[in-house]
């Protein structure tokens, strides 16, 4: 390891990296096709990364196509308890090199990262949100290649801020502060809906030098996969990450259990955090230190509209918000709540633009929505449209059919709800269903209160208005209903840099990924005061006489 000496280095300007449109002709398209061919032909066997080493296991998982769940892509290996220890021990012993590496070193390997995968790995990710993950062409582009990068760059830009802030320093005295990493190994839980998500849970700690143990979501192990690759191709020494995929339990217990837990950084449901976060709590005399608990977990994000809002973009902002990728985002538009007179030209607007909307495979680029991402998601999901089809309070009035015969294809669909509590109206479904409340003008002020309080959750939230009074009461009464507001937009699609996302309530800590504060959790202050002519007596001038 060579030490950079004698220079202070600033980390280059972080730059949102540009979105690539993939138009008819363009060379990225040629590219996207060439790789969604070459990456349908294989069949990759996916193993665990352990200290830099590939390990199988012979417990094997299968990595499906969504939207064709005979095609094959990969298997992977799952992680036993006898793994999860290795993987364990390797990122302590990697942990006092890694911490030795000036930051400026780690950084580096970061920014190689993004550099590899907006160019010659772009197209090779993107295929694989795609193909494994259900993804568009935009949708992966902005996700698998866009946003991880804007990750990467902007955390290594953060870092160096973080690093910067020191205390004053008074006359004969030298202050100043160091970040360490925490003390033991951070664990990586990631969801199946964000490559970019997948690969800033472990990357983010890692550069303020804290080693990791991650466990990608089992039904995206594909993507992380390759992001592994790319690290180790960029320079990541073994065991700073090592690579688990398996089940929660098996995995999950045994790190837990250890006491070297220092952190876990986590994105997934309410319900398996609020778990986590029990068993933390349990065992917690055990642990050699507090661990950092950082979720981002569930969401029932709504659009809210005043009678003063514009109908053509606010229809827009529903089936952007509510239908891209299927709905399977934490902050996809879930509910929304519409005055009585807009209605009639919200609904119309709603059924002009969704009888266009085209439902398929990704490799075909004319599709806006795809599969949901496997089995037990199209069930639950559908469960909720059997369920609005059944019920009193809320009727079906676009799309609502399923079928699993080839793919997990499920129609974007509109429930109208008399009940603003109607099970589909407060309860996160995470798939392509909206449901929407029409509530009468006059009760604005009322209708407001009605959101902000029929919902444990708190992402995201829009509210669409031409009234400035009207928006300014809407962000006073539904100040904590969302972690993140939009004005006239979708509630979705935050930008690194730009946006720093996260909730509070049930939909987690609020820690902002893409942001600063975010890898403030990822290290532990150590104050330094250095007196450089120290005292030679006990007594202070005051003693001086009675």
């Amino acid at each position: 390891m060579t030490l950079l000496n004698n220079a202070v280095i600033n980390i280059p300007t972080a730059i949102n990296e540009p979105i690539l449109d993939y138009a008819p002709g363009s060379p990225e398209r040629m590219r996207l096709k060439e790789a969604l061919a070459d990456a349908s032909s294989q069949q990759l066997e996916i193993p665990l990364i352990i200290d830099g080493k590939r390990i199988t296991t012979g417990n094997t998982g299968k990595v499906v196509m969504p939207h064709d769940h005979n095609h094959l892509l990969a298997t992977y290996h799952k992680a036993r308890t006898k793994e999860v220890k290795m993987a364990i021990d390797a990122a302590l012993a990697a942990q006092k090199k890694w911490q030795a590496f000036r930051w400026e070193e780690r950084c580096a390997i970061f920014l190689k990262a993004a550099e590899l995968i907006a160019g010659k790995y772009r197209a090779k990710l993107n295929a694989g949100a795609m193909l494994a993950g259900g993804k568009n062409a935009f949708q992966a582009e902005i996700d698998a290649a866009c946003e991880f990068i804007d990750f990467l760059r902007f955390n290594v830009a953060f870092a160096q801020e973080i690093y910067e802030k020191q205390p004053e320093s008074s006359s004969g005295v030298w202050n100043y502060c160091q970040y360490r990493p925490l003390e033991g190994f951070v664990f990586a839980v990631t969801p199946f809906n964000f490559t970019a998500i997948a690969g800033n849970l472990p990357t983010a700690p890692a550069i303020m030098g804290n080693t990791v143990v991650w466990k990608p979501a089992s039904s995206l192990v594909y993507t992380p996969y390759l992001i592994m690759e790319i690290l180790e191709e960029a320079g990541l020494p073994p065991g700073v990450i090592n690579f688990v995929p398996g089940s929660g339990a098996t995995v999950g217990d045994p790190v837990l259990a250890d006491p070297n837990l220092a952190g876990v950084h986590f994105t997934g449901s309410t319900k398996v955090f609020q778990g986590m976060w029990r068993t933390i709590g349990e065992n917690i005399a055990s642990y050699k230190s507090y661990p950092r608990l950082v979720g981002e977990t569930g969401g029932k994000d709504f659009v809210f509209a005043h009678k003063s809002a514009e109908v053509k973009s606010l229809v827009t902002a529903l089936v952007r918000g509510a239908f891209e990728y299927q709905g399977q985002k934490c902050s996809a538009a879930s509910r929304a709540y519409i005055p009585s007179s807009l209605w009639p030209a919200v609904e119309a607007g709603l059924r002009e633009e969704m009888s266009q909307i085209k439902m398929g495979p990704p490799t075909d680029f004319r599709n806006f929505t795809g599969a949901v991402i496997d089995e037990g998601a199209f069930d639950t999901i559908c469960s909720y449209i059997d369920f609005a089809r059944d019920s009193q309070g809320g009727e079906i009035i676009i799309g609502g059919k399923c079928d699993k015969s080839v793919g997990y294809f499920i129609e974007p669909t509109v429930i109208l709800a008399t009940d603003p509590h109607f099970k589909t109206m407060v309860e996160e479904i995470f798939g392509p269903v909206l449901t929407i409340y029409v509530y009468e003008d006059d009760a604005f002020i009322e209708t407001l209160k009605l959101c902000d309080s029929s919902s444990p959750y708190a992402l995201t939230g829009a509210i669409f208005s031409q009234d400035r009074a009207a928006v300014s009461t809407a962000m006073h009464q539904l100040e904590h209903t969302a972690g993140n507001f939009y004005i006239n937009d979708k509630p979705t699609g935050a930008v690194v840099g730009q946006q720093p996302f996260g909730g509070g309530r049930a939909s987690g800590t609020n820690d902002k990924a893409g942001s600063m504060a975010n890898l403030l959790r990822w290290v532990s202050v150590r104050t330094v005061k250095e007196t450089f002519v120290p005292p030679e007596s006990f007594a202070y001038p005051f003693m001086g006489e009675e």
